[in-house]
């Protein structure tokens, strides 16, 4: 079947999720459950709120921001742009330009660029037949899912990106990658699927955040092993303070990582689980958790080393106790034999 473009809803969409410096407040806002989706669903993701939104002129078209967020401080900017051909070229600067005005606002909120996610979503509704007729523009497809704008991808690079999909019904598909998803849809039932890469995104970020903060926190178990050396008496209050910085690092680590793993349990063969894992797997969080994972029994590790160290100097601090106790009753003993001594020699 011929598609005839103009008779075809194709939107871009772009999502940039970052840090901010403030802790986000406002009304929830309930996420989209069209497909296939477990009864949990609602209660099992990560809620946003609706933080406000902002509206820009790109290329004489103006454009609304809509701005979200995660608690307690990751802010959410997503534009919708309509366009006429998403299969073509001029594509790349208008998602460039959009995630300027995206960064511009993450910015103003105090954003922390280095962890921040950007990801594009092409929609494509509206449509009669299947989603496979438009894959004689696979070439373009591919590229935007890759972002190469300008170098040309191979046959089998281009077949491999296009496997990456999923189905729900007949006529629809979500193809997804790394930099961006395709969604195909003639309903235009695609806000669910929206939903769930967000998510993907915001567990990327904080799997990256959390790995960094991981990283600060080794280096400070560090620094306590070495300036607390076996054998070394410390005052009570040195004790306790080393000990409790210890257990917050140690029990935060630990929260935050089963936070992470708690806020997504979509599990089994729904629609959403499949999409979500496909999603997942494509942002490699499997391997940051095993990272993350990993450095945490490192900081087990060094939490072991000071509380050993805790354990010995407390140990000492028992043994010289017993050592000065069994002196002063040892000179207590002296000075009575010496009175005793003193009084018989009196009389």
């Amino acid at each position: 079947m011929k598609v005839t473009m103009a008779e075809v809803n194709q939107r871009l969409i772009t999502l940039v999720l970052g840090r901010i410096s403030k802790e986000l407040t406002g009304e929830s806002f309930t996420p989209a459950i069209v497909k296939s989706s477990p009864l949990y669903y609602k209660t099992s993701v990560p809620k946003q709120v609706i933080v406000g939104q902002e509206q820009c002129s790109i290329n004489g078209t103006n454009v609304i921001f809509y701005l979200r967020g995660y608690q307690p401080d990751v802010l959410l900017v997503q534009s919708s742009i309509e366009v006429e051909d998403l299969f073509q070229k001029n594509i790349f600067a208008l998602e460039k330009l959009a995630y300027e005005h995206s960064y511009r606002i993450l910015k103003d909120f105090g954003g922390d660029l280095m962890f921040s996610e950007e990801y594009s979503i092409f929609a494509v509704t509206n449509y009669k037949g299947e989603p496979e007729q438009f894959f004689q523009k696979k070439d373009i497809i591919a590229s935007l899912l890759k972002s190469e704008e300008f170098l040309p991808l191979d046959p089998q690079e281009i077949q491999y990106t296009l496997g990456s999909r999923i189905k729900y019904g007949n006529n629809d598909l979500s193809i997804i990658d790394w930099d961006g998803a395709f969604l195909f849809d003639p309903a235009g039932d695609i806000e669910e699927d929206l939903d769930l890469l967000t998510l993907a995104n915001l567990q990327l970020l904080r799997h990256r955040i959390l790995d960094h903060q991981l990283d600060t926190r080794l280096v400070r178990m560090a620094e306590l092993v070495h300036k607390m050396p076996a054998g070394r008496m410390y005052n009570h209050k040195e004790l306790a303070e080393k000990m409790k910085e210890t257990m917050e690092i140690r029990m935060v680590s630990i929260s935050e990582l089963q936070r992470l793993e708690r806020d997504v349990k979509l599990i089994g063969d729904w629609y959403s689980a499949r999409f979500y894992e496909l999603a997942a797997d494509k942002f490699k969080i499997d391997e940051w958790k095993k990272t993350i994972r990993g450095k945490l029994e490192s900081l087990e590790d060094a939490y072991s080393v000071v509380v050993e160290n805790f354990t010995v100097s407390a140990k000492h601090r028992a043994e010289w106790i017993q050592i000065i106790a069994f002196f002063i009753l040892q000179v207590g003993w002296l000075v009575l034999i010496i009175l005793e001594f003193l009084q018989f020699t009196n009389h």
